[in-house]
């Protein structure tokens, strides 16, 4: 098992260096290479004709396009200097580029609102974990049965309802009639541990609600297929407790699809939890990559996309060591 997962570690290490270049070249060539003013889209509307010519200068636009590139990845790797029109400023690495419009490094920007943002996926997570999974074992476990019928339809009313919709219903009922809890302000969790959990309880739940469902009916798929096996026939032969099947073997051998759906999901969260940081007014990665797309923001979108990439990747690396961890069959194969 060591061996393996020191292989994996290794080869998920270098899967992800490279298509961490992929994805920087395709976000790079998709932006800067385009058409159009490249340097006033950057610089904003405002920007005089000076200022144009000061930032095409630094993206050095007039050099050829893997030249540029190269440069980009300089930034990215050991850093690089910007000029912001009055005195020149370092970019430690990994640097992604320098706003223009709010004079503010990408890396440091997206830094401020990563905490927010890993929160709300985090503490998501963990509950629609918790809810989807314990459900699709309940509805397997239960099958041909009214509690199995029940929550069926319960986790379709769930995949279809958006999640502002759900948002919206938790906020009216728990906070406006019930008056359980404050409308949501985010509270960094350096400043007050406490107040930070319980004003992010209705952001991880209205996820977590829209989320168990796929993870039940996954869940409870993988569960009457790894139950349908010949080894399972052979437990229940022996006279082991149905419980003890569930638990020990059968779920044992329907996470792997769970755990590859949970790191797509998580790592998307890192940039697509728009509409949630929008109506939670959760200053998040997802709400600032909407600011800075209606402000042609360019070096902060590509940033943004860039990061995302990078955590979906990782995400996927991780859960590629997990397959062994939670299935002891991927080690021998």
């Amino acid at each position: 098992m060591t061996g393996f997962l020191l292989r994996r570690a290794i080869g998920a290490a270098v899967t992800l260096l490279a298509i961490s270049v992929i994805i920087s070249v395709i976000i790079y060539v998709v932006f800067y290479a385009a058409p159009g003013n490249v340097a006033q889209i950057s610089c904003g509307p405002r920007c005089s004709p000076a200022q144009v010519q000061q930032v095409a200068d630094q993206l050095r636009l007039d050099d050829p396009l893997y030249l540029r590139y190269w440069h980009f990845l300089q930034g990215i790797f050991v850093g690089t200097d910007f000029s912001t029109g009055t005195a020149l400023q370092h970019c430690d690495a990994p640097c992604l580029g320098f706003s223009y419009q709010t004079d503010q490094q990408v890396t440091r920007l997206i830094l401020t609102k990563l905490p927010a943002t890993a929160s709300l996926a985090l503490g998501a997570m963990v509950l629609w974990l918790i809810l989807g999974v314990g459900t699709g074992v309940l509805s397997a476990w239960r099958r041909g049965r009214p509690t199995e019928r029940i929550l069926t339809g319960i986790t379709l009313a769930g995949t279809a309802t958006p999640v502002f919709v759900i948002g919206l219903l938790l906020m009216i009922v728990v906070c406006g009639q019930l008056q359980w809890l404050p409308f949501p302000q985010y509270v960094p969790f350096s400043d007050d541990p406490e107040q930070w959990a319980w004003n992010l309880l209705l952001p991880w739940l209205s996820l977590a609600l829209i989320e168990a469902a796929k993870y039940a009916r996954l869940t409870r798929a993988s569960m009457l297929e790894t139950l349908a096996e010949d080894h399972v026939r052979t437990f229940r032969a022996y006279g082991v407790g149905e419980r003890s099947i569930i638990g020990r073997h059968a779920l044992r051998g329907a996470v792997a699809p769970v755990i590859a759906l949970n790191a797509n999901d998580f790592g998307s969260m890192f940039g697509g939890a728009v509409l949630s940081e929008t109506l939670f007014g959760i200053p998040g990665l997802g709400r600032e990559l909407v600011h800075a797309v209606n402000v042609v923001d360019l070096p902060v979108v590509v940033g943004m996309v860039l990061v995302t990439g990078f955590f979906v990747v990782l995400a996927n690396a991780v859960a590629d060591v997990l397959y062994a961890v939670a299935d002891r069959r991927v080690v021998l194969s």
